[in-house]
């Protein structure tokens, strides 16, 4: 079963399923472990369907969190998942560049070695969005 990582050629395809609010965390079939692991480090949800063949792994934002929040999530990932060595591609739809730079910033200057566990649970800092990345 392919989905948007193996279709892209990407490590992990953040986006918004257009049918719904969920935030999805695509990796390619066959993803490391490591990789996994590192997204639920990050507060999003790991899902499975056996099939035949390989399992099918993906990850949500978890539901109970509205949509700044899951947006939050998604752009505070990037930074984590980069500093890791993956290649990442997010949605314009869930883009937060405030977030982005927030991590990327708390990463940086604390020097930090790993990600926060569920980065969800940090607060929005109140600044007014920025312009969108296309």
């Amino acid at each position: 079963m392919e989905n948007r990582a193996d279709n892209a050629g990407t490590d992990v395809m953040i986006y918004r399923d257009p049918l719904t609010d969920t935030v999805h965390a695509d990796t390619p079939t066959g993803a490391p472990e490591q990789l996994l692991a590192l997204l639920d480090s990050l507060g999003f949800e790991r899902r499975a369907l056996p099939a035949p063949g390989p399992v099918c792994v993906w990850h949500e934002a978890p539901a109970h969190l509205d949509e700044d929040a899951k947006k939050q999530l998604a752009s505070s990932a990037v930074p984590w998942l980069h500093k890791a060595g993956y290649v990442v591609h997010i949605g314009g739809e869930v883009w937060n560049a405030a977030a982005y730079t927030d991590a990327a910033t708390a990463m940086h200057d604390h020097g930090a070695p790993a990600p926060p566990v569920a980065v969800a649970a940090v607060p929005v800092t109140g600044r007014p969005p920025r312009a969108h990345r296309r």
